[in-house]
Formats: C-alpha cells, sequence, structure tokens
C-alpha cells in the first residue's frame, strides 16, 4: 500500500532532520590542525565551523593524484580545510559553499608542476616557454595543487616572521575572484560593501585601496630585483598582476594577520570587511 504523499513529505523531512552531518575523525582534525598553526589559533567555535565546512566540501569534490600520488584522507582533509577558511564567515554552509560550484575536481602533484606556455610579444612573434607552478585555478575548470606547497602552508611565516603563504587559500581565492569573470583582483562585493550606495561605488572604493597599495608593492619589487635592495615581506609574485597581488594578500592575511596588517594598514580593514562581515 502506498504510503499518502502528505507522508511521503513528512518522512523525507524526518530523514533529513535525523541523517548524521557528514564529518572528520576528530584525530584526523586536531592533526591538520597541528600541522597549520594559523588554522589551529581560530577560536574554538569557528574551528567547528570550519570542520563542517570542510566535511561538506569533501563530499562535493573530487581528488585526483598525479603522476602516482595517492591522496590521502589526511592529504584531502588539509586542502579542503585551507579552501573552505576564506568562506567561513559567509553564512550557511552550503550557501558558503555555492563560491566553489563551477567546478569539482583537485589535481594534485606530487611536487612543481611544469607547464608549457605561449605568449606573443608586441613584434608578433610567438615564444613558448615552460613556468613551474605550484598551484593553478582555471576558469570554470579544475584547481591544481603541489602537495609539498599545501603541506608548508603558514609554518615558515607563523614561527618567524618569514613569508606567510598558503597555496590552497591563493588558488580558491582566485576561484572567489573568478565568480565576477576574468580575475582581475576584484572579486565580486556584497550590496552596501563598507558603506557602498552601489555595486560601482564598492568597485570604486575596493580599487581607490587596492590600486596604490599593488603599485608602491610591484615599486618595492622591482627596486629589490634590479639594485639588490631587501625584498618586501608578501611573495613577490604578488607584483606580476593585480590579481596575483589580492591572491597573495589573501594568504598572507590569513595566514599571518597581525604582520599583514603591520605591512598593509590600509587593505587590512578592507579585507576584513569582506571575509568576515559584520564582524562575523
Amino acid at each position: 500500500m502506498a504510503l499518502p504523499s502528505w507522508l511521503r513529505r513528512l518522512a523525507y523531512r524526518v530523514r533529513r532532520t535525523v541523517a548524521p552531518v557528514p564529518d572528520i575523525p576528530a584525530q584526523l582534525w586536531l592533526q591538520t590542525l597541528q600541522r597549520h598553526p594559523f588554522m589551529a589559533r581560530l577560536p574554538l567555535h569557528d574551528q567547528g565551523k570550519l570542520r563542517v565546512l570542510s566535511a561538506l566540501f569533501l563530499q562535493r569534490k573530487q581528488f585526483t593524484g598525479a603522476h602516482g600520488l595517492v591522496v590521502t584522507d589526511a592529504m584531502a582533509v588539509s586542502i579542503a580545510a585551507q579552501a573552505c577558511l576564506p568562506l567561513l564567515h559567509w553564512g550557511e554552509p552550503a550557501r558558503a559553499l555555492a563560491w566553489y560550484d563551477d567546478f569539482v575536481g583537485i589535481v594534485v602533484h606530487p611536487a612543481e608542476a611544469v607547464a608549457r606556455r605561449q605568449a606573443t610579444d608586441e613584434a608578433g612573434i610567438v615564444h613558448q616557454y615552460d613556468e613551474v607552478l605550484l598551484g593553478e585555478a582555471m576558469q570554470g575548470g579544475p584547481v591544481m595543487l603541489s602537495w609539498p606547497a599545501v603541506d608548508a602552508a603558514g609554518r615558515p611565516g607563523a614561527q618567524d616572521g618569514g613569508l606567510a603563504t598558503s597555496v590552497v587559500i591563493h588558488e580558491f581565492v582566485h576561484k572567489i575572484d573568478m565568480q565576477g569573470g576574468e580575475a582581475d583582483g576584484c572579486p565580486p562585493l556584497p550590496p552596501g560593501f563598507m558603506g557602498a550606495a552601489s555595486n560601482r561605488a564598492a568597485r570604486e572604493a575596493w580599487r581607490a585601496a587596492w590600486q596604490p597599495a599593488y603599485e608602491h608593492f610591484r615599486e618595492q619589487v622591482i627596486i629589490a630585483e634590479r639594485f639588490g635592495g631587501a625584498l618586501p615581506w608578501l611573495d613577490a609574485y604578488g607584483a606580476t598582476a593585480p590579481a596575483e597581488f589580492f591572491a597573495v594578500a589573501c594568504e598572507a592575511w590569513f595566514v599571518h594577520r597581525e604582520r599583514f596588517g603591520q605591512e598593509f594598514p590600509t587593505l587590512a580593514p578592507v579585507l576584513q570587511a569582506f571575509f568576515q562581515p559584520q564582524g562575523g
């Protein structure tokens, strides 16, 4: 005998309510936090939220090891936790994870990857070259990561004031940036961002903060590389394009927030407003 439709709907709601929430084993989660101190320093309630987000992320993504690499549970959790950190204060987990809905695949390499590139110069001559990559985010496509770079996230910068890096955060911030089209260093901004009256005003305010900071940083890097001066604290790769400056700034802000605030006092409040709206 078939159940009435109202009873089937009720049964469905009950199953959704009592179904087990996906979880990451406690020991595995604690090991992940221990390997990456910048996540271990989060308040306990934020660690709990990040654990839930990461578990849902793992349900939605597919990991593939390149060149025979076996992606273990520990490796997948490390990637998931770092990828979800930028989403931590963006509302309900399902809604926050929608920022990453344009792709499923994550390819993990056992070392640096080498990509064959092609560029055309001003004279119209085509040049081919090899580029060594620690990670790459593709528009509408998968994310590629080098496992040694993933595993090293946060440890040097968090401990001794050196570079504050996370290749996972870097590439997933590119994914966030790409939600507004080609990555340009200005991601889609929420309505009323930092008191702006319109989306256009919000973007103008964003660029008013980021453009001079990028130009100043680029000048610092050029001087250091040409004349032997000290390189700035932030990863010099950020000087190659506004989108890269945004990505390296974000990874540094998440990994070593206090130092980032000292180095970039005009950008810290902008990132705070973007990633933690209403102080969430």
